[in-house]
């Protein structure tokens, strides 16, 4: 909805987003949008992923998806509370929430990835592939 808001204010030409004097604030607010849209299309990447390998987050499944959650309100949401006003030329003390937000996306990408690493070890231990019991119906 804030990106929506955002191309309005452009299209509408709002000063308060667009003026020279407001470049703080547009690039605040540009990388908001920006973050939280990626952040949207990571959501969707690592729920797919549970629907094709749902042992990928097994063991830490639930810290994974707060992590994400959290770094997907505080990264893009530092960003915005930062351009809402702008203390000569540098944001106000809202971008304080967006390395927060970025030490949990790290936490969520380490652990699904240290997941993945672990059911990868698991079955070329075992011999077996998930896929070698499915018959090829070409």
């Amino acid at each position: 909805m804030l990106g929506i808001l955002l191309e309005t204010m452009h299209g509408l030409k709002i000063r308060m987003y667009l003026d020279v004097s407001n470049e703080t604030r547009r690039l605040m607010w540009t990388l908001a949008h920006a973050h939280g849209g990626l952040l949207g299309l990571i959501h969707l990447i690592f729920g797919l992923c549970l629907r094709i390998v749902p042992e990928i987050g097994s063991g830490h499944l639930r810290m994974i998806s707060a992590s994400l959650i959290m770094a997907s309100v505080l990264l893009p949401g530092g960003f915005f509370l930062g351009g809402i006003v702008v203390y000569g030329g540098d944001p106000s003390l809202g971008i304080l929430a967006v390395p927060i937000g970025g030490a949990l996306l790290v936490v969520a990408i380490y652990n699904i990835a240290r997941s993945s690493a672990t059911i990868e070890t698991t079955t070329s231990a075992s011999g077996k592939s998930s896929r070698s019991g499915r018959r090829d119906r070409s």
